[in-house]
């Protein structure tokens, strides 16, 4: 008992910093290079954080899944996927700039976001992820690292909700044919050419992505609802961007998506 009340502290006491840092908008050291803990614990820690900002009023309304493509992997150092969720309070309408005075050290990239049709759970691959696809959207997901620097372990990321800052999602289309695994991006930051990638870049296939996140959830005992968004990662490296930036992503089929830094 002594044991599992001494775990359930230091989750809520992690959880709690973490939050802090959100809402002061204070860059702080990682967690991990004062007390290492396992990847799952980080995932606790991470559901902690967000019960704190749903019991605040907050309303989770998308997936963001991080570190699925070899070009974030090598620019974090780090050689596992993660994923974390997206509240209202991150999500920006069409047109709204980012207020970057919100956010600690924001960097955005380019990705494609898919709307499923139909429940996911279990050991589902590829094929059943695109089978319960209605929709995809071009997105820019922008992240924001609590820790300075952006330095940090798996666990620290994963406890930091994988990196959540804001998102925008562009008009989506049906999927229909289209080949996720071909369509191509090209990311422009203040008009010049940053990055260019095509779907496969996220393990492969972007709905690979997705499978992957429904069967991490399935080892937590839970499953993707239909009408889920889910954000599958990263096309290209992310870019800093501060005020007076503008970000534009543009995908082959899917259509464009931009972003003014206030």
């Amino acid at each position: 008992m002594d044991e599992r009340r001494s775990q359930g502290d230091l989750v809520e006491g992690l959880a709690a910093r973490l939050a802090a840092a959100v809402e002061s908008r204070t860059a702080i050291s990682s967690l991990t290079s004062e007390r290492e803990f396992t990847v799952d614990a980080a995932y606790d820690i991470q559901g902690a954080a967000l019960a704190r900002a749903v019991a605040g009023g907050e309303t989770i309304v998308a997936a963001k899944l991080g570190l699925t493509s070899r070009a974030k992997q090598q620019q974090m150092g780090v050689a596992e996927a993660l994923y974390g969720w997206l509240t209202d309070r991150h999500r920006l309408d069409p047109g709204q700039p980012l207020d970057s005075d919100w956010l600690i050290q924001p960097r955005a990239e380019p990705e494609i976001a898919l709307i499923t049709s139909d429940d996911l759970e279990g050991p589902v691959g590829l094929h059943d992820v695109l089978g319960a696809t209605a929709a995809v959207a071009p997105a820019l997901d922008i992240l924001d690292s609590r820790f300075a620097g952006y330095s940090f372990t798996l666990a620290d990321v994963v406890a930091d909700n994988c990196s959540a800052g804001a998102f925008l999602v562009g008009n989506p289309v049906p999927l229909g044919s289209i080949d996720l695994a071909l369509v191509g991006c090209a990311f422009e930051k203040n008009g010049e050419l940053v990055g260019t990638a095509a779907g496969a870049a996220v393990l492969g296939h972007p709905a690979a992505a997705v499978a992957w996140f429904v069967r991490k959830l399935a080892e937590r005992g839970k499953g993707l609802p239909a009408g889920s968004l889910v954000l599958p990662g990263a096309l290209t490296g992310a870019v800093p961007v501060g005020p007076g930036d503008s970000v534009v992503a543009s995908f082959d089929r899917i259509g464009s998506v931009g972003l003014s830094v206030a």
